[in-house]
């Protein structure tokens, strides 16, 4: 049962830190610190990438008629147009953008989590995408934005916020929403469509992420294992609804340097407690 009550509390950080720009790893990181759960280390690797399954399905929910490239309504098989045209020509762009991420993470995932995966990185890559936020914003007041639709993102601006995503891959406390989000205000993409491109972008990269993870566990979960990373998952489904309407809504009127603040803030607290606690 206490297990399962630490399961509901990761499932609602993930749901908040997944999308917005502050590091889920970051947040895991230090509340793993304070509420460890009691289950294997093999497990727990594994809970952190497929609870974000759920926070994913959010998208799938919110985005369905953004995101599903089919139409079976009767005018439409009338009419010969099952196929949304536009919408494949989407997927294609994201796609193209999780080229660079997938090739790095299938060959070094490992070899980066050893080298990346602790305190000190996490920390700077917190602050250091935190003071590019802050700079960014600054640089782009009073700009409009040169692409303020999805069907205006082009391959190579997908392939460019793909390479951003990657740096994500690369170093833990990057925040993905966060690298791929400043890496659109960077070259000119609208704050709104920047963040739903990032949320579509997340779709097949943990989707694709959580099946490797899970393969590499394999299936033989006990019934407590199982139940953990059920309630975990489902937590994060909901707050993830929440999160991204709030972030939606909050973006149309104001920047993301309260991010940059928090990221800073944050990255400087979990420095000083892996400095004093190890």
């Amino acid at each position: 049962m206490l297990n399962l009550l630490k399961a509901v509390l990761f499932g609602i950080i993930e749901g908040i830190t997944e999308w917005l720009p502050v590091s889920s790893t970051g947040h895991m990181i230090l509340l793993n610190e304070f509420v460890k759960m009691d289950v294997s280390p093999e497990f727990w690797e594994m809970f952190l990438v497929v609870i974000q399954l759920g926070a994913i399905l959010a998208v799938v929910i919110l985005f369905w008629n953004k995101i599903f490239p089919f139409d079976f309504s009767k005018e439409a098989r009338q009419n010969h147009q099952v196929m949304k045209k536009d919408i494949w020509v989407l997927w294609g762009k994201i796609l193209i953008a999780c080229v660079p991420a997938a090739i790095v993470g299938v060959l070094f995932d490992d070899v980066f989590d050893a080298l990346f995966y602790n305190g000190v990185c996490v920390s700077i890559a917190l602050i250091v995408f935190g003071i590019g936020f802050i700079i960014i914003e600054n640089k782009n007041k009073g700009k409009s934005p040169k692409i303020n639709t999805l069907e205006e993102i082009d391959i190579k601006t997908a392939l460019l916020i793909g390479v951003f995503q990657l740096i994500a891959a690369i170093f833990p406390g990057t925040s993905r929403s966060g690298s791929t989000i400043l890496g659109g205000l960077m070259i000119g993409v609208s704050r709104t469509v920047a963040a739903e491109f990032t949320f579509f972008l997340a779709i097949p990269v943990m989707f694709g992420a959580s099946l490797l993870k899970i393969l590499k566990f394999g299936l033989a979960f006990t019934s407590a294992e199982l139940a953990i990373l059920l309630v975990g998952t489902i937590v994060a489904f909901v707050v993830s609804i929440l999160i991204i309407k709030f972030l939606l809504g909050y973006i149309r009127k104001h920047d993301f340097k309260v991010f940059g603040w928090y990221r800073i803030v944050l990255g400087i607290i979990v420095l000083l407690y892996f400095a004093l606690a190890h």
